[in-house]
């Protein structure tokens, strides 16, 4: 229930944001449209008016006025022309009213020969009129300068602009509806390949961990985000089917001594007086209990991810010689090549533990002799460790470092190899930013390399 309403929020935000954006775009483009068209219409009355008057000054000037002081209607929808003098009074006029202001309110200055004006309405219900006065010789004979005014009434201009506010006003619910309806609909088509996504996806149980989210195609964030998830379930699945073999194998590893002590401690109860060598073969058993347990515990701080340890300067050339002091003589003679120091950061504990491992593998496998070598290149501290054994299958050269993998089992457990040291050792090498990989030494054999950054 928290899901859906969250879900429908979502939609209803997109909705409230949609019909904000197109509120104010209706409200910046319906001010501007209606400042336009009304400039506009008043530019063009005004033009109008303005022509009337200069025909009127262009008869006065030519001195071809009507006799009588009567002039007839002006054209283009003008309401009034009339003629004053310089005091104020008419001289000619086209009839109607002539309710237009003296000269010194509305007659053009010194430098002028036009001026216009609106004129708010006369009466509470009057119109608002648009004036132009054009400045024109007097009569014949005469010296005083005349005056013409022509006048015209706004009630088109005020009803076609109130009927565009009008519009404008009519029309911006419902595109405002519209936008927000719109922006619901297409929030709920895209949400509905997540909601697809969220409901298969909590179908997904430790049991079922085979369920994929479907994938809407394209290549939109929606679909990236499925591949995603599709991605960490396959990551979630080979984890949880690595960790149930890692169980199998660690009951099978753990089965074998723990049966072979038992059998021996039932052997020894049963005897009068047990011999030394029932009690040292479970004693033996006993401490390869001990070391299957070491590694696992180790294997499993390695999967918790890295430790809050410090990283210390390290020289992996020093590492490698005191590891080859503290081993007693072999079978397989140890050749050292470490004359130069290798600089590296990291943890010695754990890089000691993975040079041993490597180390101890090859040991198991090698006929008469086991090379180590330290060396620096292009960044990289670098630890190989080859034996002339019988070399790894190009096939199984990633498979050994899978825990408790043996080439040969018999032998690795009749040694006591515990299956497991190849793979700690590759995750003490991830751990410091490198890797550990198996290829064919030169001369024959396996060769192991451990490689880690040599910065911080």
């Amino acid at each position: 229930m928290a899901r859906t309403s969250r879900s429908v929020g979502l939609r209803t935000r997109a909705a409230a944001a949609a019909a904000l954006a197109m509120a104010a775009v209706l409200a910046a483009g319906g001010l501007w449209l209606y400042t336009l068209l009304r400039a506009n219409l008043l530019d063009n009355t005004t033009g109008r008016t303005e022509l009337a008057a200069r025909k009127v000054a262009a008869q006065l000037d030519a001195r071809t006025l009507p006799s009588g002081g009567r002039l007839p209607a002006p054209e283009g929808g003008v309401d009034l022309v009339l003629v004053r003098d310089a005091a104020g009074r008419t001289v000619a006029a086209s009839g109607g009213p002539q309710d237009v202001p003296g000269p010194g309110t509305l007659a053009p200055g010194p430098g002028q020969d036009s001026r216009s004006v609106v004129l708010p309405p006369a009466r509470p219900d009057g119109e608002r009129r648009v004036v132009v006065a054009v400045a024109a010789p007097g009569p014949p004979g005469g010296h005083d300068p005349h005056t013409v005014y022509a006048m015209t009434v706004l009630g088109d201009v005020d009803d076609a602009t109130a009927a565009i506010a009008g519009g404008l006003l009519a029309g911006a619910p419902p595109l405002i509806a519209f936008a927000a309806a719109l922006a619901r609909w297409v929030t709920g088509h895209a949400l509905r390949p997540v909601t697809a996504i969220r409901t298969e996806l909590a179908a997904v149980t430790a049991s079922r961990l085979d369920r994929r989210v479907p994938d809407p195609g394209g290549a939109d964030e929606i679909a990236r985000l499925a591949r995603t998830v599709n991605d960490t379930l396959d990551r979630l699945e080979r984890s949880d089917a690595r960790q149930r073999q890692f169980t199998a194998d660690a009951s099978h590893e753990l089965r074998n001594p723990l049966a072979a002590v038992r059998s021996r401690l039932e052997v020894a109860l049963a005897m009068e007086r047990p011999d030394r060598e029932s009690v040292a073969a479970a004693l033996a058993d006993t401490e390869r209990l001990q070391r299957i347990a070491a590694d696992l515990l180790l294997l499993a701080r390695l999967d918790g991810g890295p430790e809050p340890r410090p990283a210390e300067p390290v020289d992996l050339a020093l590492v490698a010689a005191e590891d080859a002091a503290r081993r007693p003589a072999a079978r397989a003679a140890l050749r050292l090549d470490a004359s130069a120091p290798v600089p590296a950061y990291g943890d010695p504990a754990r890089l000691e533990r993975a040079l041993a491992n490597l180390v101890d593998n090859a040991l198991r496998h090698a006929r008469s002799r086991i090379g180590v070598r330290a060396v620096a290149e292009d960044g990289w501290a670098v630890l190989e460790v080859t034996d002339d054994g019988p070399g790894i299958p190009p096939a199984d050269r990633d498979r050994i470092f899978e825990r408790f993998v043996r080439l040969d089992a018999d032998r690795g457990r009749g040694s006591g190899g515990t299956g497991l040291g190849l793979a700690i050792a590759r995750e003490i090498a991830r751990a410091h930013g490198g890797d550990v990989r198996a290829r064919e030494a030169p001369g024959g054999g396996a060769l192991l390399e451990l490689r880690i950054p040599a910065g911080r």
